[in-house]
């Protein structure tokens, strides 16, 4: 069963047939391949014939010889040249292409035709292609499932599953596309997300940036994941290596965490003062691209479940298309202050409101704040606990919400 993806759809379907490159990014096996299936299905279904398409996936090794730019290029346009009309062109992993910015600027350029294409690294936008393909190009970022696109698959395997169970399931899974083929059987699904994070470190990090010390990559991708969600710097983790017996700059550290960055294996959130309005340069919190992956690597998900739980709600509001920070107000800190075009939302995350302090913090965090944007505070408590005009929603509810207003 494929789920429709209908988020991503709704903002891709703007640029179908038009001249701009629809460039779609994210962690490796997160599902843009199938992104660029439904897009071939739309257009099927608006009378473009498949004989008009040519679709590359570039890990297949039939095409190893496709890999520069201009064995691309000439390729393209023999088979181009047999083609009615608007030629459609799907090429899946195109940072496997040499220098393939420079072929994919001529083709747009000299047929009439419409590009898409994936890739698994941030930097693909970066430097060279911003300048061959400035303003020519539109990205989506691909993220795993959400907890609804979960529920919708997972009740295929388990069809009168509650929603308390999905939800379980879900943290300890995480939003993995290809878990559903694998019936969410335990054993299978960790191997499948230890051979992925395997492969994301090894190609995506250690060969595309030349890694020669796989050592220090591991020790520090492992310290960052037993973290996901606290505030930590480089300092703090090099005093960390040392007491390993392993000296190191932070500079070293900061540009391997970039490496994970850029190949999606974590997002990097930045603190903002939200007082002085201005972002802090020291201590982000990093959060891992899938929450099932540490799970399969790392372990612990149900005991640091308050890490996770933001986790997931960190993804879960990427996915929506708000920019996050960390937000600081006086001396509380607010998990996520979070903007959409303008339209602002705050929301604190826990496990349980168990204990009065709990409460008094988690709802006290917002009492510097006097503008009227909503407010929440999610934790997996069953009852609305909401006061002073803060929402309180049980986090399922909370992940299930059309709209946050």
């Amino acid at each position: 069963m494929v789920i429709k993806r209908e988020m991503y759809m709704s903002r891709i379907r703007p640029f179908i047939g038009s001249d701009l490159i629809k460039v779609m990014t994210g962690i490796r096996r997160c599902g843009k391949s199938v992104m660029l299936e439904l897009i071939k299905q739309e257009l099927m279904e608006s009378d473009v014939s498949s004989a008009q398409f040519i679709s590359i996936n570039f890990e297949d090794m039939s095409y190893s010889h496709l890999q520069t730019a201009n064995a691309l290029h000439d390729e393209i346009c023999k088979r181009a040249a047999d083609i009615e009309g608007k030629v459609y062109l799907f090429f899946d992993e195109i940072q496997e292409v040499k220098d393939w910015e420079k072929c994919v600027n001529s083709l747009r350029v000299s047929l009439d035709c419409d590009i898409y294409i994936t890739g698994s690294n941030a930097k693909l936008l970066s430097g060279e292609l911003a300048t061959y393909l400035g303003g020519r190009y539109v990205e989506f970022v691909i993220y795993p499932f959400s907890f609804a696109e979960f529920v919708e698959l997972y009740r295929t395997a388990v069809p009168d599953e509650p929603i308390q169970k999905c939800f379980q399931q879900y943290l300890l899974s995480g939003g993995m596309p290809y878990l559903a083929n694998l019936r969410y059987a335990d054993a299978p699904s960790k191997q499948y997300l230890k051979d992925l994070f395997n492969s994301v470190q090894l190609k995506d990090v250690v060969k595309r940036n030349k890694i020669r010390d796989v050592d220090l990559l591991e020790r520090i991708i492992a310290y960052v994941m037993a973290n996901v969600g606290n505030t930590f710097s480089a300092t703090s983790l090099a005093k960390f290596l040392k007491s390993e017996q392993r000296t190191v700059a932070p500079e070293t550290i900061l540009n391997y965490i970039k490496y994970c960055c850029d190949a999606y294996l974590f997002y990097q959130v930045k603190r903002q003062d939200l007082q002085g309005k201005q972002l802090l340069s020291s201590n982000e919190k990093y959060y891992i691209a899938d929450h099932g992956i540490r799970e399969a690597v790392y372990g612990g998900n149900t005991r640091d479940i308050n890490q996770i739980l933001e986790n997931i709600v960190y993804l879960e509001l990427l996915r929506r298309g708000y920019t996050v920070t960390v937000g600081r107000a006086g001396d509380k800190e607010i998990d996520f202050v979070c903007d959409r075009c303008g339209e602002k939302l705050y929301v604190q995350v826990c496990y349980l409101l168990a204990a009065d302090e709990t409460i008094a913090r988690e709802f006290g965090a917002y009492d510097s704040i006097r503008d009227n944007f909503p407010k929440y505070v999610v934790s997996l408590d069953e009852f609305d606990m909401s006061r002073n005009g803060i929402k309180h929603r049980n986090i399922r509810d909370f992940l299930l919400m059309e709209e946050w207003n």
